[in-house]
Formats: C-alpha cells, sequence, structure tokens
C-alpha cells in the first residue's frame, strides 16, 4: 500500500457512484471538481479509466503505479474505475486506498455487462480533459501514455497503443496462440472497413475530452468488439487516429476466454455493419 497520496489541488472530493439495475435507481455523489479558488471550480486535465472484473489480485498494484506517477508529473488528474459486477474483493481494492487518494473514484455495476460497457460509462462520467482507458492488469506501464500524449499535441484526434509497430524499445511479451488469433481477427477487421490500424484491440488509448463524448455517447457493443467499433465510428467520422508502439507484457489471470470471447467477437463484427446500416451510429451531439 502506498504510504501517502497527495493530489495536487488545495482540496479534493472522491466518489463513489452505485448504479442501480435502472438509471432510476442510481445513487451518486456529485462529480468531484479540484476547487483552486473560491466559488471556482475546475475539472482534471486527465482521467484514467479502468474497467475490472474480479481483479482483486491484479488491480492494486497498477492503480499504486497510476498514482505514483501522476502524483510525479504535478497535474490534476482522477482515476475512475469501473467495477463490472465483480464477485470478488475488487470495489474494496479501491475503497481501501481511497482513503490515503482521494483522486480515486469507484464506479459500481450491479452486474457484469461486460468490457465494452464498463468503459463507456467511466469515459462519459470521467471529467478530464484528456481521457486514457487502460486495461486492469497492467499489461501496459502507465508511462507509455506520454508517447500518446505526443500524439494529441501533435494534431491527432485519438491516439492507441500499439503491440504490433515495431520499437526497439519496447517489451513485447505475448503467448503464440494470442498472435495468431489477433492476426486472425485483424483480418477481419480490415474486411469490416478499418483500415490502417495494426492494433485495434490494445487496451491503451487516448481521447480528447470532447472527441471521448462524441464517440462512447453512440457506442452499443459490450463485449470486448468495442475497440473495433470505437475505430470503426471514429473513422468515419473524420477523426485522425495516430497509433504508437508501446511496451506490452501478457499477464496472468487473463479474463479473455480464447474461445469463446473470440467466436463472440468475429459475430460482434456483423453486429457493426448491422448497427451502421440501422442509423444508430448518427452523431448525438457535437460540443466543438
Amino acid at each position: 500500500m502506498i504510504a501517502s497520496c497527495f493530489v495536487h489541488t488545495l482540496a479534493t472530493e472522491s466518489t463513489n457512484t452505485v448504479e442501480g439495475e435502472n438509471d432510476l435507481s442510481k445513487k451518486s455523489v456529485p462529480v468531484p471538481r479540484h476547487r483552486l479558488q473560491s466559488g471556482l471550480s475546475y475539472a482534471p486535465r486527465w482521467s484514467i479509466v479502468i474497467p475490472a472484473y474480479n481483479e482483486e489480485q491484479r488491480l492494486l498494484s497498477y492503480l499504486q503505479e497510476i498514482v505514483a506517477y501522476f502524483d510525479g508529473r504535478g497535474e490534476q488528474y482522477e482515476v475512475v474505475v469501473v467495477d463490472d459486477g465483480s464477485q470478488d474483493g475488487t470495489s474494496s481494492v479501491v475503497a481501501c486506498l481511497q482513503e490515503s487518494c482521494p483522486a480515486l473514484r469507484l464506479v459500481q455495476l450491479p452486474r457484469n455487462r461486460g468490457k465494452g460497457h464498463a468503459v463507456r460509462r467511466g469515459m462519459l462520467e470521467a471529467t478530464g480533459e484528456l481521457r486514457l482507458f487502460a486495461d486492469a492488469d497492467g499489461a501496459t506501464p502507465i508511462q507509455e501514455v506520454e508517447k500518446l500524449e505526443r500524439h494529441i499535441v501533435g494534431k491527432a484526434d485519438i491516439a492507441i497503443g500499439s503491440r504490433v509497430l515495431r520499437d526497439p524499445g519496447c517489451t513485447r511479451r505475448a503467448k503464440w496462440h494470442r498472435k495468431l488469433l489477433g492476426y486472425l481477427f485483424h483480418t477481419r477487421v480490415r474486411r469490416l472497413g478499418v483500415r490502417d490500424i495494426a492494433d485495434t484491440q490494445c487496451g491503451f488509448k487516448l481521447f480528447p475530452a470532447p472527441v471521448a463524448r462524441d464517440l462512447f455517447s453512440v457506442l452499443q457493443l459490450d463485449g470486448y468488439g468495442f475497440d473495433v467499433e470505437l475505430l470503426f465510428i471514429a473513422q468515419r467520422r473524420g477523426y485522425r487516429i495516430a497509433e504508437a508502439a508501446v511496451s506490452w507484457v501478457d499477464q496472468p489471470g487473463s479474463k479473455v476466454r480464447v474461445v469463446s470471447d473470440g467466436l463472440r467477437m468475429l459475430r460482434e463484427l456483423r453486429v457493426i455493419r448491422r448497427n451502421q446500416c440501422r442509423g444508430l451510429y448518427a452523431p448525438r451531439s457535437r460540443s466543438f
């Protein structure tokens, strides 16, 4: 456990949200703001969204890594952990760390809906100017966000991590069957129409807030296929997408079931095409 967690604001409020089975039963405390002057509130620069399902064993070390890194940057931030109906002590891990780290927020979902749903909920609840979602297992070190940030500063609309692009400075360790299935899946993704992206599935993607709101407000998929859906919509809206090679190390305890989840993702590619034909990806609002 980190001995102390200093958030670079004069005062912050931590907040947890517990979602009921419908919106009428959702109970939440007002979204936290960093009060720098009396009567004025500002959103943090960074939001880091972590979807988590039964991650009691793996989550703590990555949260500690994230908190230490952003404390060191000296910028306002929040970490939004979305507990996707976990049946273990995932929420307790977050609650314990909140005692010393008020930048942590916990969103609890009443039942498991899938990674896509958890990321979508977290990205729309986030308040930061820049919004990163990252996998709870810490397969990609949080310091790699600097590579994505450089692309956003360089005028990209979206910056995504890639485990495929070659970079001698990056560490890559993945099981052979994941590489094979990834290649086969990517072939189908290109046929769907998502072009010029080497790695759609890396769980390390960065968005400016307006772009995040625009895209995540229309996503439909709750499963692992949401990454493809996200990039499919982004390309059709003309967003500039930049890829950056990042370090990635396969972690024990993966929740991905290679056969069943792989087949589901293939089915979801057909759902994306059908949703497009039905007009479900039409913009709901544009704030810029």
